[in-house]
């Protein structure tokens, strides 16, 4: 009887175990879907972009940028560059990414007032991006193998999800609830809780349209709940498959834009 006992206590234990591992898949493949979604539409794209940066008294800023994206592997590496045209005090300047999944991503910045490329180090992917509320991180996206999911809620229109770091020693941040849109697979809301539980910074997509067959985030928000700040994102003239060279994606370009495939229009 005692043997039978354990056996049956085995079993369930292995039941809701195995359970909780289909749980934990499930929540990852719908973050994994959405972060194709988000950053790997097409084999490549070019957009233009412009933020709106306003701190806390309402007082407005303007960046200007294009960006020139390209996958190397779908979900996995991808290089990323961003051209700054506006205003004066940015033009010229180059943000380049070289995306990486389960390692760092690499960062540099051109500063053409001092002709200067700046690495930006894995410790400072969670700073600001030239001065708005959005993170260096944020431009290419974390990657999904920093946090563990676990879905807690759903409905016909969306999942709501939690997501929480692996390590927490290296983030600012306790946990994150992102929104997933069903009918897109994209995130639509994350929402960023301190070691307090309180919330403190929040990202919104405001608009989503359909380019070329893929939905494509057309303007979005970062706010700041603590002192009121935010910055909006403004995407325009967006074009997947282009057919963007190699090439492109390289220290040369910091210092010499490759002002053919900068050229913008519907």
């Amino acid at each position: 009887m005692k043997t039978l006992l354990l056996t049956a206590l085995s079993a369930a234990v292995l039941f809701v175990s195995s359970q909780a591992i289909g749980a934990e898949k499930s929540a990852r493949e719908i973050v994994e879907q959405a972060e194709l979604n988000a950053y790997y539409s097409g084999d490549d794209g070019r957009s233009a972009a412009r933020m709106i940066i306003i701190d806390n008294q309402s007082r407005e800023q303007m960046r200007q940028f294009t960006i020139l994206r390209k996958d190397q592997e779908d979900g996995g590496v991808q290089d990323m560059m961003i051209f700054f045209s506006r205003p004066a005090d940015v033009r010229d300047t180059v943000f380049r990414v070289v995306k990486r999944v389960n390692d760092d991503d690499d960062r540099w910045l051109y500063l053409p007032d001092l002709d200067l490329v700046k690495r930006i180090s894995a410790g400072d992917k969670r700073t600001s991006f030239v001065g708005s509320h959005f993170f260096y991180e944020d431009v290419s996206g974390r990657d999904t193998a920093l946090d563990s999911y676990e879905i807690l809620s759903e409905d016909d229109e969306k999942y709501v999800l939690k997501g929480t770091p692996k390590d927490p020693d290296k983030v600012e941040f306790s946990y994150y609830k992102v929104v997933i849109d069903k009918e897109y697979m994209l995130p639509v809301e994350s929402t960023f809780y301190n070691d307090s539980g309180e919330a403190y910074r929040k990202m919104e997509v405001l608009e989503i349209e359909t380019v070329q067959g893929y939905p494509t985030v057309t303007h979005s928000r970062i706010s700041d709940l603590g002192n009121g700040g935010k910055t909006e994102m403004q995407f325009r003239f967006m074009q997947y498959d282009i057919g963007l060279p190699d090439s492109i994606f390289s220290e040369r370009s910091l210092r010499n834009p490759p002002a053919e495939w900068l050229q913008l229009r519907d």
